[in-house]
């Protein structure tokens, strides 16, 4: 008799697999990092930054790539998790059971399917924001990789009003 029964049931366990072998290679990196510190502790003229840099920035994609792999695993479950709350939702729903904020996922089904015919689907808040001036101002400056102050980004707003 097989041990999976179902797809699912092999897609999960090959999924946790993998988030197995992604948390085997943090720990190894840990390792690394731990050494390399201590490399740099006993040699002061030996820069080990750009190599702990590097594999903390490994770490970290790992972590985001451990994350998509357990959204996967509950997708195959049939489950989805708030992003506000954390709680585990049917894919079907359009809110969340919980705290009842909307999922702007493609697997929900639209709020004009579950709301009744003449009722308008109400758009999430996301949507309807406008950014200010300032906001705008401040992002474009991020974008533009400069950082400046408060007072800065307020001239900026000002001169974008003007013109």
């Amino acid at each position: 008799m097989p041990i999976f029964q179902d797809a699912k049931g092999k897609n999960i366990s090959n999924f946790q697999k993998m988030i197995d072998e992604k948390k085997n290679t943090i720990r190894k990196y840990y390792d690394e990092i731990g050494h390399l510190y201590y490399g740099q502790y006993k040699d002061v003229n030996v820069d080990m930054t750009k190599d702990i840099n590097a594999r903390c920035e490994s770490i970290s994609n790992l972590y985001i790539e451990i994350e998509e792999l357990n959204v996967k695993i509950l997708r195959e479950r049939g489950l989805k998790k708030c992003a506000v709350c954390s709680t585990e939702n049917n894919l079907s729903n359009a809110f969340c059971f919980k705290c009842g904020a909307r999922f702007d996922d493609s697997d929900a089904i639209p709020a004009d399917v579950i709301a009744p015919p003449n009722a308008s689907a109400t758009p999430s808040r996301k949507e309807n924001k406008v950014a200010t001036p300032v906001e705008t101002a401040v992002a474009e400056t991020v974008v533009a990789g400069d950082v400046i102050d408060a007072s800065d980004a307020q001239e900026i707003a000002e001169e974008g009003k003007e013109e």
